[in-house]
């Protein structure tokens, strides 16, 4: 029997994180789960944590759950309050409230408690070794290691030294803890692991409370039990720790969180690593943390992405159980798909060149009338100033044009959107033959809704030189022109392959009502920043720096891919 036919299309869509959700509660295992987002505070978050944002919370609210924010704050050396804060504004911003802000260092007393318990049971030790003798005495894949010759002190000694360790008796690094389980297990992280070791640095909420800090290892399984936590869910590369993460659990005989690993997300043009985001932000290659062309969800939220896109990205990409690396061009797709609902059309030209229609009124101005968003009938209508002089971009004329351009030519006939057709009689250039004017006629026939109708191939946009107002546009694309950045060549650096077309800035020129709108809603970081299409050219939002002296406006992304294109003109 073909089990799969009989599935509802419902059940044919659930993740495998889902599934065993659903089974458990089916099975009684829990009344009711809880995830939780666990962040270290030593950088801000990029895409790839919304992505695990938007699981863990979504998983909670789809089942009737809740959600923790635990921030991992073990490492005082990089941690700090204002990744602690940018955290929340992150999250908040992403559309999600968590249950409970916690920490890892609110159970400090209770990890050193559990600590001396594995001592008590011989099953940790202090360790007098080095760092770098710790490594060479691990072993290989293929060798088992070598016991260290402090592993069979007495659990008296032991209980001694680590008490002696916490109350700052000895430097950094002359001491640490180890689990005692098997330093030949075919697993290296369950070769005697690290549990402790001494940093004397102030914490950012314990102060000089403690000189002693638990790894990674032992403080993240151990949270998820106090807090209770049903499903722990997290990337892939943590599956090898899942052992540890199980033993420690066993041997402490507390609530048994599980761990459940799913794909880390890659996306083409980018890298994630937190290591060399910061190298890019301390080099100056980019713009700090919130540049737009940065990852993090600082740098999407200053360019204008918006929480629903990536929301819907994070839902198209799914849930895996193995890496693959995911097209830029889907993230994009995702915030045009929000956007094309959302944002009202306005009219802008980043590379102007201005058009007089020598037999138009010289004093005349009337409107023209166009649905402010076509995708949404309660959006109501613009009006669209028109005069004598107006404003097109520039490539969308040319002098001796090949074949197949269907815009202007000297001679030619082209549609303004909403408006008249017009043909181009002259071509003004200035004493280095660069174009500055074009001398057109209207044919006032043709105004959309009234006299007679006829087509022409080409319909370009324009603003009004009455209505135009002078602002900086950002222009922004891929951060690298490789698109597998976790595949260079070995020895390759990755800094070498940022793209120089990754940020342009242009002198534009935008419709009066769009550049008064956007400048009304900017201040916020939050979702009442305007988002507009302008039309042709892309959805743009002003920049959180704009003002009404410097008007600035970030392309959030163009209306098609042109990444492929704008390499080839390259």
């Amino acid at each position: 029997m073909n089990t799969e036919k009989t599935k509802t299309a419902e059940e044919r869509s659930l993740n495998f994180i889902e599934e065993i959700i659903e089974a458990d509660l089916a099975q009684g295992k829990y009344k009711s789960i809880i995830t939780r987002f666990p962040p270290e505070p030593n950088g801000y978050l990029h895409i790839g944590h919304a992505k695990s944002i938007c699981l863990n919370f979504g998983l909670a609210i789809k089942y009737g759950g809740i959600t923790n924010l635990r921030f991992d704050d073990t490492n005082p050396i990089k941690e700090d309050v204002e990744y602690v804060d940018s955290i929340k504004e992150d999250i908040t911003w992403l559309g999600f409230q968590w249950a409970n802000e916690l920490y890892a260092s609110d159970y400090f007393q209770q990890l050193y408690d559990w600590a001396h318990g594995l001592i008590a049971k011989g099953l940790a030790y202090v360790d007098d070794q080095t760092q770098e003798e710790i490594r060479q005495t691990r072993g290989t894949v293929t060798t088992p290691g070598t016991n260290s010759p402090f592993r069979n002190r007495s659990v008296q000694e032991n209980a001694d030294l680590f008490t002696r360790m916490k109350n700052g008796e000895f430097p950094n690094g002359s001491k640490v803890l180890r689990a005692k389980i098997d330093m030949s297990h075919p697993n290296m992280l369950m070769r005697d692991p690290v549990m402790y070791r001494i940093l004397h640095a102030d914490h950012h909420r314990t102060g000089s409370r403690w000189c002693i800090y638990p790894m990674y290892d032992y403080a993240h399984g151990q949270s998820d039990s106090i807090e209770k936590i049903t499903h722990s869910i997290c990337t892939l590369e943590f599956d090898v720790h899942r052992p540890l993460y199980d033993w420690f659990i066993e041997k402490l005989e507390i609530f048994p969180s599980h761990q459940y690993e799913f794909a880390r997300l890659n996306i083409t043009h980018t890298v994630m690593s937190k290591r060399r985001l910061l190298e890019l932000v301390q080099s100056e290659l980019v713009n700090g943390w919130d540049d737009p062309r940065m990852p993090t969800i600082s740098g999407l939220r200053r360019r204008g992405y918006t929480p629903a896109g990536i929301r819907l990205f994070s839902e198209k990409v799914g849930v895996a159980k193995r890496d693959n690396l995911i097209d830029f061009s889907l993230l994009e797709w995702c915030i045009r798909e929000d956007l094309n609902k959302t944002a009202p059309r306005y009219m802008a030209v980043l590379d102007p060149i201005k058009v007089i229609l020598t037999n138009y009124p010289e004093d005349k101005l009337e409107h023209m009338k166009a649905s402010l968003n076509p995708e949404d009938a309660s959006a109501g209508e613009r009006s669209i100033p028109f005069s004598k002089e107006l404003y097109i971009e520039r490539d969308d004329f040319m002098e001796e044009p090949p074949k197949k351009f269907f815009r202007l030519r000297p001679g030619g006939e082209v549609r303004l959107k909403y408006g008249y057709i017009i043909c181009c009689e002259n071509v003004i250039k200035d004493e280095n033959g660069n174009i500055t004017e074009l001398h057109c006629t209207y044919d006032p026939d043709t105004k959309p809704g009234t006299g007679t109708w006829r087509s022409v191939k080409g319909t370009i946009h324009w603003l009004c030189a009455r209505h135009a107002a002078t602002a900086q546009v950002h222009l922004y694309d891929k951060l690298f022109t490789e698109a597998d950045m976790g595949s260079l060549p070995e020895g390759a650096d990755y800094k070498e392959y940022i793209n120089p077309l990754s940020h342009t800035t242009v002198q534009a020129l935008v419709d009066k009502d769009a550049l008064n709108l956007a400048l009304q809603a900017k201040a916020g970081k939050d979702n009442t920043r305007v988002r507009m299409q302008f039309e042709r050219l892309g959805y743009f939002v002003a920049d959180y720096n704009s003002s009404d002296t410097l008007p600035v406006f970030n392309r959030v992304c163009t209306l098609r891919d042109s990444y492929a294109k704008t390499l080839k003109k390259g």
